[in-house]
C-alpha cells in the first residue's frame, strides 16, 4: 500500500507520514517543495504533470495541503486513488459531496471535524436527542500556517445554523460547558463542517462551539470578529498557553469527550488510522462516523472517554 501525502511537511502532514512508516507503510511527503517534498506536486493545477507522476504506486493520498479544490480530489480519484481530507471547511466538504466520484473519499477525519463525529455519534447511539460539540485546543501549540489562516478566514463570516438555517456570526453566541476536570468554559460558536454533516446524518441539531485554552486569545478572537477586515490581520501574535486540546459531545443526560496534546498529532493519528481504512470503503463520499468507530481511535490520538450516563453538566 501507498500513501501519497499533500503537504507532508507541515505540521500535521509529517506526523501522518511517520505514523504511517512507523506501521509500515510506505508513505511519501508531497509538496511544492523540492527540499522537502518527496515528490514535488503542483497543486494548483490539477491537470498538471508533476500531480499525475507523483501517484504512481499510489492507492491513497492524503489532503493535509490545506488546498481545498474539488478539481483536485477528482483528478485523484479518476487516477484511481482513494482520498482522505482533513478539512473542516463547511463549503469545500458541501462540494466533494456533489461529486460523482470513481473511488471512495472520506472526510471529518481529524480532530474536529473527526474524533467529534465520533464522539457525537456515539453519544447519539445512547440518547438521540441535540448534541452540543466542544472544542477546546492549546494556545501553546504551534499550528500549521493552514490550519491559522482557517480560523482567521472565519473572522467577521456568517453561517447558517444547521438545523434552523438562521445566520451566526462566528466567535459569538457564547455558551459555557462544564469540563470533565470540574472546570468550566465559555465557548463560541464556529463554523466547523462537523455540525452540518452531523445534524444532517444524526436527524438531530448539531452545533459546534470553540475555544482556545487562553481565555484573552478566546476573547481576543471574538471581539476581532466584528471588526471589518480582521481576517486579514497580522497572524504572528502568540497567547500563552499550553497544548493540551479537549473535544466533547454532550446531550442533555448522555457525554462523551477526549482529550491530549497535540492538536496537531491527534489529527495526524486519526488522519494516518483513516488511510488505512479508505481503501476498502465502496466509491463516492463518506464522512468517518461511517467508518470508524470510537473503538477504532488509536492510541496516538489521546485518551477516549466513551458516554456517560451521567452527564458533565453545564453551569
Amino acid at each position: 500500500m501507498g500513501v501519497l501525502v499533500l503537504g507532508g511537511y507541515g505540521a500535521v502532514g509529517r506526523e501522518i507520514v511517520t505514523l504511517l512508516r512507523d506501521r509500515g507503510v510506505a508513505a511519501w511527503a508531497a509538496g511544492r517543495d523540492p527540499a522537502r517534498a518527496d515528490r514535488v506536486v503542483d497543486l494548483h493545477d490539477p491537470g498538471s504533470t508533476s500531480l499525475r507522476a507523483a501517484l504512481r504506486d499510489v492507492e491513497v493520498v492524503v489532503n493535509a495541503a490545506g488546498v481545498e479544490d474539488p478539481a483536485v480530489v477528482a483528478a485523484i480519484a479518476d487516477h484511481g486513488a482513494a482520498v482522505v481530507d482533513i478539512t473542516a471547511s463547511r463549503g469545500y466538504v458541501a462540494a466533494l459531496e456533489r461529486l460523482d466520484l470513481p473511488r471512495p473519499v472520506l472526510l471529518s477525519v481529524g480532530l474536529a471535524p473527526g474524533l467529534t463525529n465520533l464522539l457525537a455519534a456515539a453519544v447519539h447511539a445512547v440518547e438521540p436527542a441535540p448534541i452540543d460539540l466542544a472544542i477546546l485546543v492549546g494556545a501553546g501549540e504551534h499550528h500549521g500556517a493552514a490550519g491559522v489562516a482557517w480560523v482567521y478566514g472565519l473572522l467577521g463570516r456568517r453561517f447558517p445554523d444547521p438545523r434552523t438555517g438562521a445566520r451566526v456570526r462566528n466567535f459569538t453566541q457564547a455558551r459555557r460547558f462544564a469540563l470533565p476536570d470540574g472546570t468550566s468554559r465559555r465557548l463560541v460558536r464556529a463554523d466547523f463542517s462537523d455540525q452540518h454533516v452531523l445534524t444532517r446524518d444524526l436527524d438531530v441539531p448539531v452545533r459546534t462551539y470553540f475555544g482556545l485554552d487562553s481565555r484573552t486569545a478566546t476573547a481576543t478572537l471574538a471581539a476581532l470578529s466584528w471588526i471589518p477586515g480582521a481576517a486579514h490581520a497580522p497572524r504572528g501574535l502568540r497567547f500563552p498557553g499550553s497544548e493540551r486540546w479537549l473535544v466533547l459531545a454532550r446531550a442533555p443526560h448522555t457525554t462523551a469527550w477526549a482529550t491530549g496534546q497535540r492538536q496537531s498529532r491527534a489529527t495526524a493519528a486519526l488522519a494516518a488510522r483513516a488511510a488505512l481504512a479508505v481503501a476498502d470503503t465502496p466509491p463516492g463520499v463518506h464522512h468517518l462516523h461511517r467508518v470508524l468507530t470510537l473503538e477504532d481511535v488509536p492510541a496516538e490520538a489521546g485518551a477516549v472517554h466513551p458516554p456517560q450516563g451521567d452527564p458533565i453538566r453545564s453551569g
